[in-house]
């Protein structure tokens, strides 16, 4: 229902915006106008949002730059908008030296119980030769301890010290090996355990070349767990793990691409209205909700306004970027090789991070008159979550750097991007 609601706003929002705001003195009346009618109604009885969240999601998992995932993905969706009659494109945005691609991962306690252990490991980082077992030993934070220590390393499961914050072990975006992590590459340590805090992150690394391929797994462990074998550790007894990490690499370079789908308008075509979410995500999980539940209800936002038979005036765009959890890189990409559109882009509207529902938006006053009549037939849908907008004379200031999301990237050009309240009742 809360994504069933968002994409009936955008596509309401989209139809009217690429009929009046901001370019024209005229407005058919929402409430009574048989398109936007339509458009509700085919909402409610046949929406297929979820669909579309399932298939990227559930057949071709977490979409991180630079996997057959994201790339397999890609290609499904301008199969999609093809199939609704819109005009698509894959733009290529760039190129990442290596690939990586994700399978799955088990791991469990053998000795002194077994247990199964519950972890991950971040992208970019390496699996294991198959199944391997060894006895678990945590490394010292002194460098002569440890070189003292370098025998007992070898075919070890090491437990390092620190919290994870997601990332890998070696470094984000450059590697920068620790003297410990050379000393167990050397000493041949079967990979390196570290605490991660539930709900645990699983971000990602860095591969610069194919020369330079990761050695060492880089287990994130629950701290739970983690606590539980260091303690039995330190009591002098022994603990013995077994991990299988199905993490591989592919010889680059991997180009990645934006999808790019339009409604070509009927009467201003150069003038623009786009709805957007990234379509990247982190693979140590499906991508669902960041952004899963921010582009899929653009998708079928464009496929309601196609079959409510809407030909609107302007063009209404939707924009899957990529590699935006790299730096909002997919956004800026699409604007640095679009210049002439920027002036033309009534409005940007884009999700990201929240599958819950849309209960407001802040506007300027000089949308007020028009978002009266947008905003009427939302405000009952969902009787739950009343829909209400709200006026501020300046509702937001110009980013001047793209962070947080791709819209920030539109806002530093001067592209107006709409800011949406957001009401959950899920109990966290």
């Amino acid at each position: 229902m809360i994504l069933r609601r968002f994409l009936v706003l955008i596509a309401i929002v989209s139809l009217v915006f690429s009929a009046t705001l901001g370019f024209s003195q005229t407005f058919p009346e929402s409430q009574d106008d048989p398109v936007l009618k339509r458009i509700i109604e085919l909402g409610m009885t046949d929406n297929q949002v979820m669909k579309w969240l399932d298939i990227a999601c559930n057949r071709f998992g977490g979409r991180y730059t630079g996997t057959d995932a994201y790339n397999n993905a890609a290609q499904w969706a301008v199969y999609e908008f093809k199939k609704w009659g819109m005009q698509v494109e894959l733009d290529e945005v760039g190129e990442v030296p290596v690939g990586f691609n994700r399978g799955p991962w088990f791991g469990k306690m053998i000795e002194p119980t077994e247990k199964a252990l519950y972890f991950g490991t971040p992208s970019y980082t390496a699996g294991t030769k198959g199944v391997q077992r060894g006895i678990a030993i945590i490394a010292p934070e002194d460098s002569l301890q440890i070189l003292s220590m370098k025998e007992r390393f070898k075919d070890a499961w090491v437990l390092i010290p620190g919290d994870s914050r997601g990332f890998a072990r070696d470094g984000r975006r450059v590697m920068q090996k620790s003297f410990l992590v050379r000393t167990l590459e050397e000493a041949g340590a079967l990979g390196t355990i570290q605490r991660a805090r539930v709900p645990m992150q699983m971000m990602d690394g860095y591969v610069p070349s194919w020369e330079e391929l990761p050695i060492l797994p880089d287990i994130k462990l629950q701290d739970i767990q983690y606590d539980e074998i260091k303690g039995i550790v330190n009591g002098g007894n022994t603990v013995e793990l077994e991990f299988e990490i199905r993490n591989w690499f592919k010889l680059g370079p991997v180009k990645y691409h934006n999808i790019i789908a339009w409604i070509p308008g009927t009467i201003y075509p150069d003038e623009y209205i786009i709805m957007s979410g990234h379509f990247d995500s982190f693979d140590g999980a499906t991508g669902a909700v960041d952004d899963g539940s921010g582009f899929t209800p653009g998708m079928e936002a464009a496929r309601l306004i196609l079959k409510a038979g809407s030909r609107p005036k302007r063009t209404i765009m939707v924009h899957l970027f990529a590699a935006e959890e790299n730096g909002i890189i997919g956004s800026q990409s699409w604007l640095r090789k679009n210049p002439e559109k920027i002036p033309k882009i009534a409005v940007l509207m884009n999700r990201d991070g929240s599958p819950s529902a849309i209960t407001g938006v802040t506007i300027p006053e000089s949308w007020a008159f028009d978002f009266e009549k947008i905003v009427e037939p939302l405000k009952n849908i969902n009787p739950k979550f009343p829909f209400e907008f709200s006026v501020n004379r300046y509702p937001g200031t110009r980013a001047t750097r793209p962070s947080g999301t791709d819209a920030s990237a539109f806002s530093m050009v001067g592209v107006p991007t709409l800011r949406m309240n957001t009401e959950t009742d899920y109990q966290y």
